[in-house]
Order: C-alpha cells, then structure tokens, then sequence
C-alpha cells in the first residue's frame, strides 16, 4: 500500500478498537482528540495541516512543492492542487509559510517560508526527483502528526524534527538539530502560493541585533496590493548571515559600496532568498518566535511581545490546543466515532476563518491603505462571501454572535473605506479581489441583524446594503434593475447573477420592513421576484435571456459553461430561490411537478463531459446531478421540506453525510470553501439547516447523530436528541420541541437561542403524515408576503 495511506490505515485501525456506536465520550477525552487536520489534505479538499489557534491570523503550515502559477504564460492546472499549500500525496517539504487558505478554489498567501537544513548552505529549494539539490527533504507521514494548535514532522534528508504551533499573530518555531555544529534557517522571502515571476514587489529583511529580524514583503497576486510585516525573534544568537538574489541590476546605486549578500544588516530585493546561521552543538533546539502585522514591524514587535513573552513551547502548544478545545466545547454531540471525528473536524475548519486582522494595539490596515484602529472591536478579513453566506455565517450567530456581530463592523468598515462605496464581494488582507458573483455581504449582515446582533451602526449598515445593490458599474446591476434581469448578451453568469441578486434583494426588503422603511421594503419585495422573468415555461428552467427579451439559444440543461451559469448547470440552480420556493413550485407548474424534478436531480446521471472544463467540480462530489462538492446546490435537498414528503429529505442528508465527508485526506467531496462545507456538515448532522438566511428559520431535514448539546449562551444549552437513530432507522416518525408536538419542518433562530430540547423519534420507514400541513411549511414570498 502507497505511503499516503498508511495513516489512514492506522486511523481504521483505531477506529475499529473503539465500540463502533460510543454515545458518549470518555470524560478523559478531549475533544481535539477527534479533529484531524489532515481530512481535506489531498486534491480537492485544499485544506492544510498545520498550525493555527481559532480565527487567527497566523496559519503556519508546511509546504511540500513550489508549483508555479504559469508555465510559458500559460495557466499550469497542477497549481490548482496547492491552493492551501500542502498535499498530501507528496514526498517532499520546502519549508514552513505563516499564511494560508483553508479550502479555497483560488489561492494567494504563503508569506515567509522557513525551512531548517544542515551541511552544505543551499538557497534554492531544489526538485521532488532531487531533494538533494537544495534545501527541501523528504518526509513520511509515518514520521508526521498534527492536532489543533500543533504540527510535527521530521525532515528525512536531514534528520531535524520540525515542531510548530502558533498564538493569533505569533507562530513558534521548535527546530531539533542532529549532532553537528552549524544548523541553517532559510527565510525565503520570494516563496507564494499561485507563485509566478514579479508577485513579490518588494521585500526588505532587517537584522536588528543577533537574535532579532524584521522585515516586510510586498506582494501583487489574488490581493494585488498587500502589505505584510515580521517580527522574528531566535532563541540563540546568530553566527553569521546573508542573502542571495537572482536580480538583474542596471543601476545599483551607492548601495554598491557593499557586499550586501554576507552580514550586511539591511538586506532587500524583488527576489531575495535569506539564511541565518546558528551553534547548535549544544544539541539544544533552535526556537523562532516569527509574529505578522499588516501595519508595521513595530506592530509585529508588539504582537509578538505581548502573545509569547517565554521560550516554552510546549506552554504555548498546551494554550493553543487549550483555545481550540474551548471553541469545540461549544457543540457537544453523542455518536459513533468515525462522525464524530467528522463532525469536530468540520467545527474545527469552520472556526479557521475569517482571521483576526488587527495588531494587539487595535490598528490595522485598511482598504484604502491608511492605518485605523479598531476601537471596540476585532477586525476580520478572509471573508469568501459567495460561499461562506449560505451557512457558515448564519452558524457564528449561533455559535459565535460576538464574533458575527465584529464581523458586521469589519464589513461596514469595508464599505467605509471603499472607493467604490461597496461592502465585501471576496476580501482578504485589506484587499478586494472581487471574485465571484452577487453581493453576499448584504445577507450575511441582514441575517445577523435580525437575529438581534446589532451592536453597530444600523443605520450605516442599512445605507451599505442599498449602495451595495445600486451601484450600476459592479457585475450588471445596472442592466438587472433596467430590464428585470441580468442579460446574457451583456453580463457574464447573468442567470445565476440575477438569482442571487433576487435572494439578496429580498434580504434588503427584509431589513426595510423591520426598520419600518415601507417605500425601501416594497421596492426589494418586487426585485426578489426578478427570478420569474427568467423562468421559461416552455422548458421548465431558470435560463439566461438576451437584453432583447428573447431566450440565449441554444440551451442546455446540463452544460455548466456558457449558459450564463457559474460554477453550476440549469438543473442546480433552477432550485436557487431559497426566498420564494412555494413561489417556485407554482411557476414549474405545482407540487408534483416540483417533487419529480427534485427526485430526477438525484437519480439522473451527469456525464464528465458536462464539468470537465470546471476545477470546482468532480465525480466524487457528485450524486445523480446534484452536486455537493459546490455551494449552489447545498440548500436542494431541503427542499421537500415544502412538499408533502418532507421525508425525502432524509435519504438525501444520510446519503450526504456518510458518502461525502471520510475521514481520510481525500475525504471531502469539494473545497472547504473557508468552511462553508463544513458548516453544511455540521447543521445537517443536529437535523436542521438555514436553507434562507435572513427568515431565522432553520429547515428540519434528518438528525446524523444520537445527540447534540448546543451553548448558546447566558448559561442556556439546546439540546437535540435522536431516539433510535440507527444505520436504517433515518427517518422522522415524530418531534417535539420542548415536550410539545412539533409538526412544522422548521424550527426557528429564538428555539435555538432560548435554550430548550428538541426530540425526534427515528424509525426506519417513514411516517409520511408527518410535517406535511399546509401551516407547516417554511417561509415562502408566495405564501408569507401575499
């Protein structure tokens, strides 16, 4: 068997030590015993293994390869694999970076990569055939561990065991050197994930005195203007240093005077690759306190000052692990082992990001590239909207409204210092880089306010919204308000882009109706509706129509490119009118219509043909033609919850959850997507799942686990609890909420938050009377706004 399966090997094994059904966990375990960094590691799932504390800044993690961005100015697809800079498949290391993705589709990052090495000094980082010719090693994972807080391998070429773990802005570094007298450390400042020639436009490295570096690198790629300082601080003194840069000089300056490339204290270049030699005879570690700050390596200084004062690593492990044990502690669930590594693996993804994007000091870089202090509040960045808006967000209302309601403010800072005047779309590190489509800021913020987070400026919030989604020149909003709908002929993905901007649109109404803005209210009700322009009967999808009023021709159901869709077919996104299905159903033509069109999603097939062009989806995401490895789709199996078989919902969850996230490297069917599939995960496992954010209503679907105790807070707990939930026994026979009946398919964000327990009796047919009352059915414009 190939090496990148014997962990998993050893994992089966453990797993199948242990009583198969546990309901409950041995008051000795810790829940971080059941999170294993490494699920999501290989191909698709772009997540990494290294260390991080809960939404910090820094995420130090190793890197096994330096694939370029482009090959002859061309896009090289390889690239794709090392969005969040590991894979798990490799046999080599290059080094340890600071910053990273967890789960992206796109990437960036990889900020200043240290690598330990002895014997001859290399400054290159050689070839995986040939490890030899520069400083990375070999490693296996036999040799490999990790857990929330810590990560530790050892580098085969050279013998030195690698230790890592992290505070919110500090990474520590804990490098054990073999018996020998001269240990290196390469900081190589030119290293990026999505790496190509000219990403770094600057980088200076600074050498204070003998155990103290800082420095700032420059960088244009995803954040085409992004400013990041260091501190780093050595636990013994240096013995010698210097740099080597590839640079091509005309002019030199009298900077020319020196040799700038051998204990010179002020070394900087476009391209500059920097070693720092050091004793270790004594056999005593070499330990690196390396802090980040995007304002300055003052503000570095101070981070790193403030958050690891000491050398005791295995002090700062225990406090990272401590934090992350805390945030797990949060939802406490009784199952079988193998969900529940699942489930608090995914808890530990969905609390990655956004990352805390402040100094200790408040201040922090913004937009416009001024400094300002956060006065009250943590700023955050790494904000996936077009993702993370489905299901992640609406779960830090529940489980972190502090950090949501920070969030809110981080956004309203956004729009503040906007020259555009516009809230987030995709931002990271005081950077928009505009990918993706709508303006999904607007329902993460409405959501939040009307779950009564509101600790902000409401009346500027409200302000950012209407902006957000009247300025003309972003993404055809203009064309969507002047002809009903984005045209195809005008507008790239102009079907899915007015679908979203018709969700969001609605969430806007949502907020006016609640400030008692009735003109603002009226006028999104009605652009909530724009999807129906879209809506040709005659095939019975939602499909891109010309400015002309006539249909793009010709159509294709099934194609995922060129028809005016991102990242998803007719078939998906046709379902995506989470604030208005009833409505939905009565275009297509009544229930039955609905119910077989949702039942041939799952059981046609979707040949490769029709997404092989897609980097965003695969196979092994796919059931039928729904796919779960991308986001549009991830609210679609809720949808019977508006029938009269709501019981349906639940063979497509269970087959979801026990088919679509393994704990094993290759176990996530897509991109983590800065822990969107996650949060899917983890709601559909307590059986309930915001299907539309903004109605604080959660859609009942089918419980995955026996038992789920939420802290919401103030003391109060919601407990869910599955009676006779097996492998068979999946569906609903009868729910109560508080010891009373419960017939509606939903529960509300008040049930939760208000404490209390919610029972479902399981068996393993269903009760097909239950959830099916007209008065039980979740929001609908048609049915709730008419």
């Amino acid at each position: 068997m190939k090496k990148y399966f014997v962990r998993f090997s050893r994992m089966l094994v453990l797993y199948c030590s242990m009583a198969a059904t546990s309901q409950a966990q041995n008051a000795s375990t810790s829940l971080c015993d059941y999170v294993d960094p490494f699920i999501g590691t290989q191909e698709m799932g772009h997540t990494f293994p290294g260390a991080t504390v809960p939404f910090g800044m820094v995420q130090l993690s190793p890197e096994t390869d330096t694939i370029p961005y482009s090959v002859n100015g061309r896009y090289n697809g390889e690239v794709y694999r090392y969005c969040a800079g590991y894979q798990y498949t490799d046999p080599t290391i290059v080094g340890f970076a600071h910053t990273h993705f967890s789960g992206t589709g796109h990437s960036d990052l990889g900020d200043f990569l240290i690598m330990p090495t002895t014997g001859k000094l290399q400054l290159n980082p050689g070839t995986t055939e040939h490890p030899e010719t520069g400083y990375r090693s070999r490693f296996s994972h036999e040799q490999e561990s990790a857990s929330p807080g810590y990560y530790k391998v050892l580098l085969e070429d050279d013998n030195i065991t690698a230790e890592l773990t992290t505070t919110t802005h500090t990474g520590l570094h804990q490098y054990t050197f073999p018996k020998t007298d001269v240990g290196h450390i390469i900081l190589d400042m030119n290293y990026n994930i999505y790496n190509y020639d000219g990403k770094v436009i600057w980088a200076s490295v600074r050498v204070e005195n003998d155990t103290l570096v800082t420095g700032y690198r420059i960088t244009r790629g995803w954040a085409r203007n992004r400013y990041l300082y260091f501190a780093m601080s050595f636990s013994k003194p240096i013995k010698e240093y210097g740099m080597k840069s590839n640079e091509k000089l005309v002019y030199k300056g009298f900077w020319r005077k020196f040799d700038e490339t051998k204990n010179f204290p002020q070394m900087e270049a476009k391209e500059m690759v920097n070693y720092f030699d050091f004793d270790v005879a004594d056999g005593q570690p070499v330990k690196i306190k390396f802090a980040l700050s995007a304002v300055s390596t003052e503000g570095a200084r101070k981070n790193l000052e403030a958050e690891i004062p000491h050398w005791d690593f295995e002090k700062t492990k225990t406090e990272a692990r401590n934090l992350w044990e805390k945030e797990l502690e949060k939802v406490k669930i009784k199952a079988g082992h193998e969900k529940m590594v699942a489930f608090y693996t995914s808890l530990y993804h969905a609390f990655i990001n956004p990352i805390t994007y402040n100094d200790v000091d408040g201040k922090y870089r913004g937009l416009d590239q001024n400094i300002y202090e956060a006065d009250g509040f943590t700023n955050y960045t790494v904000f996936s909207l077009w993702d993370t808006y489905r299901a992640l967000h609406p779960l830090f209302t529940v489980l972190q409204p502090k950090r949501a309601n920070d969030m809110v403010k981080s956004m309203i800072k956004h729009y503040e210092q906007s020259v555009h005047h516009l809230l987030p779309v995709w931002s990271h590190f005081n950077n928009e880089n505009w990918c993706m489509i709508g303006y999904h800021a607007v329902p993460v913020m409405v959501d939040a306010y009307l779950k009564g987070i509101r600790d902000y400026d409401i009346d500027k919030a409200f302000e950012a919204v209407i902006k957000s989604s009247t300025h003309n020149s972003y993404d055809g909003i203009g064309e969507y308000m002047k002809y009903g709908y984005a045209p195809f002929d005008n507008v790239n993905n102009s079907a899915s882009l007015t679908l979203e901007y018709a969700y969001d649109d609605w969430t806007i109404a949502k907020m006016a109706q609640s400030l008692g803005k009735k003109e603002e209210a009226a006028a999104y009700l009605k652009r909530a509706q724009y999807y129906k322009n879209l809506f040709d009967p005659e095939v019975g999808f939602i499909r891109a129509k010309l400015s002309t009023g006539e249909w793009k021709k010709p159509f294709n159901a099934l194609k995922t490119t060129g028809e005016g869709y991102i990242e998803g077919n007719a078939w998906n996104y046709s379902f995506y009118v989470p604030q208005d299905v009833a409505g939905y159903m009565q275009l297509l033509g009544g229930e039955k219509k609905f119910i077989s069109r949702l039942d041939s999603l799952f059981e046609m097939h979707l040949p490769d043909e029709f997404f092989e062009e897609s980097e965003d989806i695969d196979r092994v995401g796919i059931i039928g033609g729904y796919v779960q490895g991308n986001e549009p789709s991830h609210h679609v199996p809720y949808l019977y919850a508006w029938t009269s078989s709501p019981w349906k919902t639940a063979e497509k969850i269970h087959q979801i959850i026990n088919t679509k996230y393994n704990p094993k490297p290759d176990g996530l069917c897509g991109n983590d997507d800065c822990g969107q599939m996650s949060a899917w995960y983890i709601f559909s496992s307590m059986g309930f799942y915001p299907v539309c954010p903004g109605t604080n209503e959660y859609v009942i679907g089918s419980p995955c686990v026996n038992e789920a105790t939420i802290d919401v807070g103030e003391g109060k707990t919601f407990t869910m609890k599955a009676n006779s939930l097996t492998d068979k026994n999946i569906y609903i026979q009868s729910v109560t909420l508080n010891g009373k009946p419960w017939h509606k398919t939903y529960i509300t964000h008040e049930d939760v938050m208000n404490g209390g327990e919610l029972i479902f009796n399981m068996a393993g047919k269903p009760n097909k009377k239950w959830g099916t009352g007209k008065e039980s059915k979740p929001y609908s414009i048609a049915t709730n706004e008419n």
